[in-house]
């Protein structure tokens, strides 16, 4: 058993192949989990509520109550007669801005989708157009089955359309409308994207938009962006790209919130999209947004450059290079806990890099901050700290773990050994193993301070854990470490002001040395 555990130990100490591979499907895994908030960063589908209308929900009900939704939609389809036709129509528009249960279900049952299709191609009429447009853009805004509805009636080729309309309202409704049928998920996306929408979509962005417009606009782009199972085709981001890169440098929020969240999304993709976003240029604009002054734009930033560091070492050193850890002081120390998780995530990422990426951190003097967070954060703070500690451990040089554990990990990091989590109980135990055989004929000393922390306690209690893993890995430690041996007295640590020292030669404030 010892044996065995010692061949994975050395594979793991080399940091190649297969033990790499495993170390980035963990971050992606925490990639993953991280997306999983109470609510979606930004919304797939929005329905146009409009804010200054003269009918209020209680006329609305009121309308609802005594409208025959039949009489309604055939009035609607009333070509001939203009007049009711419009009123149909926007009556049909007012009923679907209900915030309370518009009848979107009631009125497809009642045949309204072909006709306000049919509305679409009124060139003659822009109002009309407007208004069917605002109609099926709601109705898109709802369940997906509803959405390929909208598809199914034919209504995409006919938006693309009044992408050209000279009539910006109309332009603006249909990039709406087209952006909730894409949120739908990849397969819509990628049908619209087939039907030409991209070209003309990022042609309305240029310096006299509406500010309004170009929020809608962005939030499309990410729409297009979002999904990753598949990705948006590469042509699709090689043409968007670009335009992100223009929309970075705005300063509108809402605008920069949506661009940055559109990075993110497409470096969840895998190596090949995180390449194509580093070839565009934009990562030097992004790092300067870890610290903007809104939460929001540094919260998508923050999970931007995650996401890049879950990469290639090649790919994460250009996040370095643009001095991205100078941003993290302040983050490890955010008010929001949220930032600081997500701060010690992408920390865990570099830790699982070269030696020179793991010296990066500790040169920017961001160990003690991970260690503040191991030892007081909460619970999912704690659990990336270990991972960054536990990385450490792992690509670090001899060097750079005594550094770490100067720095005071060792009592924090045995801390956890206590918790439910079986995960974070199997990080640390990894770490701590690293920790004895990187100090290698001076494990004595590492053991004894895992001994003085109450460590050592711990670890005896988890030879009896359910987990086979876990009880072996801990059966290892003892065996290996706290065999029952007879202490040494010129063994224990002497407690120097710079911390333990191991070699003779070591001076009182050259610290802990293997």
């Amino acid at each position: 058993m010892a044996t065995d555990q010692a061949k994975n130990r050395m594979h793991v100490f080399k940091n190649t192949g297969k033990d790499v591979d495993e170390m980035r499907r963990r971050r992606n895994e925490v990639t993953v989990e991280l997306r999983k908030n109470k609510r979606e960063e930004t919304l797939q589908k929005r329905r146009n509520v409009p804010i200054n209308d003269s009918t209020d929900e209680d006329e609305i009900e009121r309308t609802l109550a005594a409208t025959n939704l039949k009489e309604l939609v055939m009035n609607a389809a009333n070509a001939e007669n203009p007049d009711v036709q419009l009123m149909a129509v926007q009556q049909c528009r007012k009923l679907l801005s209900s915030d309370k249960s518009p009848p979107i279900d009631e009125l497809i049952m009642n045949g309204i989708l072909p006709i306000l299709v049919q509305c679409l191609s009124r060139a003659d009429n822009p109002t009309l157009q407007f208004e069917a447009s605002w109609a099926l853009t709601n109705i898109a805004s709802g369940t997906s089955a509803q959405t390929n509805k909208v598809v199914h009636a034919g209504a995409v080729p006919l938006f693309l359309q009044l992408l050209m309309s000279p009539h910006e309202n109309v332009c603006e409704q249909a990039v709406w409308a087209l952006g909730n049928i894409i949120g739908d998920g990849p397969v819509l996306r990628d049908f619209v994207i087939e039907m030409g929408v991209v070209k003309p979509l990022l042609s309305f962005i240029k310096p006299e938009i509406p500010i309004s417009f170009l929020r809608n606009v962005t939030w499309v782009i990410v729409n297009l962006c979002r999904s990753k199972d598949p990705p948006p085709p590469a042509k699709t981001i090689q043409e968007i790209l670009p335009a992100l890169n223009v929309l970075i440098v705005h300063n509108d929020t809402s605008i920069l919130v949506d661009t940055v969240w559109a990075i993110s999304y497409l470096t969840d993709g895998g190596n090949e999209l995180i390449q194509m976003v580093i070839e565009s240029g934009i990562v030097p604009k992004l790092i300067p947004l870890l610290s903007h002054k809104e939460m929001k734009v540094q919260t998508a930033a923050l999970r931007a450059v995650g996401n890049i560091v879950t990469g290639t070492d090649e790919q994460t050193q250009i996040v370095l290079n643009c001095d991205a850890l100078s941003h993290f002081p302040a983050l490890l120390t955010h008010q929001k806990e949220k930032i600081c998780k997500e701060a010690v995530w992408f920390l865990s990422n570099i830790t699982a890099g070269n030696k020179h990426q793991v010296q990066a951190v500790i040169d920017a003097g961001l160990l003690p901050m991970i260690i503040e967070n191991l030892r007081k954060g909460e619970f999912q703070t704690q659990k990336e700290a270990a991972w960054a500690v536990s990385n450490l451990s792992i690509s670090g040089t001899k060097e750079q773990v005594a550094t770490l554990i100067n720095c005071g990990v060792i009592p924090p990091f045995c801390n956890l050994l206590s918790c439910k989590d079986t995960q974070v109980i199997n990080v640390v135990l990894d770490g701590l193993s690293n920790m004895l055989k990187m100090a290698g004929e001076n494990s004595e000393q590492v053991a004894n301070m895992i001994e003085e922390c109450g460590g050592i306690d711990k670890i005896e209690a988890l030879q009896s854990h359910e987990k086979v893993e876990i009880y072996k890995m801990a059966y290892d430690i003892i065996e290996q470490y706290f065999a029952g041996e007879e202490e040494d007295a010129t063994l224990v640590p002497a407690a120097a002001d710079g911390g333990f020292q191991f070699d003779a030669a070591a001076g009182p404030h050259d610290g802990l040395r293997f």
